[in-house]
């Protein structure tokens, strides 16, 4: 493939108080570029934006200025229907994220892809019984080998939450502040001051311990 999986292209996303009251009450920015097929670890406090901006990349959720190109294409210029053809979000017990229709379908473009190329987990449950994350974690391997970019995002509570974002992550990207910043390894992101903050004293330990 000669375009990027995923281009992010001076994404921002800012909500306001309201019609008249301008003030923003939310950010998020994003400039970033995934070349090829890799499963990518998402971290971020609560309300830091990593769904957002999963929306973003979907086409769930307009962004309120730059582009998301998926495959070469402008997701949310692609129709309604076969926006999944291209990237899926699958929020927390797999249900996927539906969007909202502004311009009628016949005027938007067809998706240049059949199948997704693109899959977002947003924290999903991981049962630790009856070996579910040995499965859960061959699948998303499984994808990354059939040329697919995987997200997972995780809001880590307990250590096997830290054991598998550095069991599969590749790289990793840090949703924190109004943006989304790109790790290059497992150490580089927990050894950041504001992931330890977020973290707390107990999963930094745990985290550094990996």
């Amino acid at each position: 493939m000669s375009e990027p999986i995923l281009r992010l292209d001076g994404v921002r996303k800012v909500y306001r108080k309201g019609t008249f009251d301008r003030t923003p009450t939310f950010q998020l920015q994003a400039d970033l570029v995934f070349e090829q097929s890799a499963i990518i670890g998402v971290v971020g406090p609560n309300g830091a934006g990593k769904t957002t901006l999963f929306e973003m990349i979907t086409g769930s959720n307009t962004p309120s200025a730059g582009k998301v190109m998926v495959a070469g294409a402008d997701i949310h210029r692609v129709r309604y229907g076969e926006r999944d053809r291209l990237a899926i979000h699958y929020h927390q017990s797999y249900q996927v994220r539906s969007f909202r229709r502004i311009l009628p379908s016949f005027m938007l473009d067809r998706s240049p892809t059949r199948q997704p190329i693109l899959h977002l987990f947003d924290e999903p449950q991981f049962n630790t019984q009856d070996g579910y994350i040995g499965f859960m974690l061959a699948f998303f391997r499984r994808l990354r080998a059939e040329g697919k970019l995987v997200f997972v995002c995780l809001h880590p509570t307990a250590r096997y939450h830290l054991e598998i974002l550095n069991e599969i992550g590749e790289s990793f990207l840090l949703v924190h502040g109004g943006r989304a910043e790109r790790k290059g390894s497992f150490a580089e992101l927990v050894h950041d001051p504001r992931v330890e903050a977020y973290l707390g004293q107990e999963m930094t330990a745990a985290a550094h311990a990996l």
